[in-house]
């Protein structure tokens, strides 16, 4: 009899309407690749060839104020460039094109010290960035050229982050990337069939089960999503219906500062070390449209 904790077989995402392969047998299969040791994690609170600590010289030439707290500036060497001239290319084949993509990218500094992480912050200083990220959302998103504000924050070597000291970035674009327009699509589909929430509909039925969720408060549930691709992933879903950061009010804002740390020191404590992961938010565009299908 087929059964899916012992038979290979494929689960739906209905965000993005993709199947993925699940293999569970394989879990049972000998291990003689590599094995990592926990690197040493002695980091000190201020580092002065850190170009994110405070009062120092950033690899662009600027020097970062003595900010105590959170820290928002525009990325030295940025992926966008809000002046990019538009433009498309011409070419005689459809199977080569190319647009041009305007935009700006800020990064966030989470705290002046240099030794923490979201695991290791206070709740309340966690919901100190919750507000940021809502306020760069609402500023970046007013602007007539933006169409999307993208937050999220790349934690390790492991993962791509060139700097230790704790920190995100925000990508603002004038497009919506691929996976976010999906997800759009079909979030707006459900709606559109069923009158509800596609994200609330799928809350109900894992806090029915139970069996996926890692930990939840008043305002949010984080929960190994049942089409999950990698090991660990999870995927923190609000109680109520909000489709961006700037619609929680401050009860959730710290609900979600909880739930962040909550979550980042259960990653740590799997291997007991500081564990590399990839975050990011998926919200509403910032078109000027009402979007009632995000959740």
């Amino acid at each position: 009899m087929f059964n899916l904790s012992d038979h290979p077989h494929r689960r739906y995402n209905p965000l993005t309407r993709e199947w993925v392969l699940v293999s569970p047998h394989r879990t049972k299969r000998p291990w003689q690749g590599q094995v990592e040791q926990p690197a040493p994690d002695e980091r000190p609170t201020y580092d002065p060839t850190c170009y994110l600590c405070p009062g120092n010289a950033r690899a662009g030439g600027a020097t970062n104020p003595r900010y105590e707290r959170t820290f928002v500036f525009t990325n030295d060497f940025a992926a966008l460039l809000p002046d990019t001239p538009a433009g498309e290319l011409e070419h005689s084949s459809e199977l080569i094109r190319a647009r041009s993509e305007r935009g700006t990218c800020r990064v966030v500094c989470f705290s002046p010290r240099h030794d923490l992480t979201l695991a290791e912050m206070r709740t309340e200083d966690i919901a100190a960035v919750v507000d940021v990220w809502a306020e760069q959302y609402e500023e970046l998103g007013a602007m007539p050229q933006i169409g999307h504000v993208q937050i999220f924050e790349n934690r390790g070597a492991m993962m791509g982050a060139s700097n230790p000291h704790p920190h995100g970035q925000i990508w603002a674009t004038e497009h919506l990337p691929q996976t976010v327009e999906r997800e759009q699509e079909s979030q707006a589909g459900y709606l559109a069939r069923h009158g509800r929430s596609l994200l609330a509909d799928y809350l109900a039925l894992e806090l029915a089960d139970g069996a996926r969720v890692v930990c939840e408060n008043e305002h949010f549930v984080a929960l190994v999503p049942f089409w999950a691709v990698w090991p660990f992933e999870t995927l923190v879903i609000s109680r109520r219906h909000v489709g961006a950061i700037v619609d929680l009010d401050p009860a959730e804002r710290t609900g979600l500062a909880d739930i962040l740390r909550r979550l980042t020191t259960r990653y740590d404590n799997l291997f007991q070390t500081s564990f590399p992961y990839s975050m990011g938010f998926h919200q509403r565009p910032t078109d000027g449209r009402e979007h009632p299908e995000w959740h």
